[in-house]
């Protein structure tokens, strides 16, 4: 992509930025919802495919995770996301959701922002992994320095000619740590923002990306505050502390904190079996009752 069209790229996205998402105020977890000035459509609570990197879902094999796709998909949950980091789960997932109309579901995917590598060729690999003509949503994944916006400028671009081609709907980031989430107001290549979120910090943003320790809820929540202004789509992620949580009343708790108090669009969660599918939505009706 030329700098001129660049350029005109981040013009129209200044005008878009005037929009104002809605948050959720009612309704159901398999609701349909818009990710912002994205203008993708997902429902509001998400199939993730990463815990622990994914280890979780490829350790139940590719029955057993395609009977638990097809459970959320037949409970109303249309959104599926998974990451080049993922190991085998783009071709997983695929496998899971063939024969599925494609217009039924949205499908998020996230790539590796090496210092090199082919943006299109990425793109394309992971469509072919996925079985998919097409990703609703590519963010850069794993943004953890505050330099993010300048190292990744072949990648943004990269994706910007993916979404010219229509291999890519909408596109954003991922963010661990505040020195990049504090790069996320204000940028004007982000449609979409995957941010860490739950009640009480666990797995959230801290001054060191990699903390074991808690993260600062406060300033995360005033982030995200910001971007949402600014017409991004906001996905949480770490809801339940990526396991942590095992008091059903923290689960609860986080739910209702990321729609009611941090006013996110869509939460994700990676599920191990069709219980905890069926407790998460649940939950996120709950919170929005």
């Amino acid at each position: 992509m030329t700098p001129c069209s660049r350029r005109k790229f981040l013009r129209s996205s200044l005008a878009a930025a005037s929009l104002t998402p809605l948050i959720a105020s009612g309704g159901k977890a398999t609701d349909w919802v818009t990710l912002g000035k994205s203008n993708v459509k997902v429902t509001r609570l998400a199939f993730g495919t990463g815990t622990m990197s994914g280890r979780v879902q490829r350790e139940l094999g590719q029955d057993q995770f395609t009977r638990l796709v097809r459970h959320a998909y037949d409970s109303g949950i249309r959104f599926f996301e998974t990451a080049e980091s993922y190991g085998d789960m783009h071709r997983m997932l695929g496998i899971a959701l063939k024969g599925l109309p494609r217009d039924s579901y949205r499908l998020m995917s996230k790539v590796t922002t090496r210092p090199t590598g082919n943006p299109q060729e990425k793109v394309d690999e992971l469509r072919k992994l996925a079985q998919t003509d097409y990703f609703d949503v590519m963010l850069l994944h794993y943004q953890h320095v505050a330099t993010w916006p300048t190292d990744t400028a072949h990648w943004q671009d990269g994706i910007l000619e993916a979404k010219a081609k229509k291999a890519v709907i909408g596109h954003g980031a991922s963010v661990h740590g505040l020195p990049a989430l504090r790069q996320f107001p204000g940028n004007k290549w982000l449609e979409v923002a995957m941010i860490r979120m739950n009640h009480n910090g666990t797995k959230m943003d801290a001054e060191e990306y990699n903390t074991r320790g808690l993260g600062n809820v406060n300033e995360v929540v005033g982030h995200v505050d910001k971007v949402r202004t600014e017409g991004m789509g906001i996905i949480s992620m770490k809801l339940i502390g990526e396991g942590a949580f095992t008091n059903r009343d923290d689960r609860k708790e986080a739910m209702r904190y990321a729609f009611r108090h941090a006013g996110v669009h869509s939460v994700t969660v990676g599920f191990k079996n069709t219980a905890e599918i069926d407790e998460a939505i649940e939950n996120l009706n709950l919170a929005l009752a």
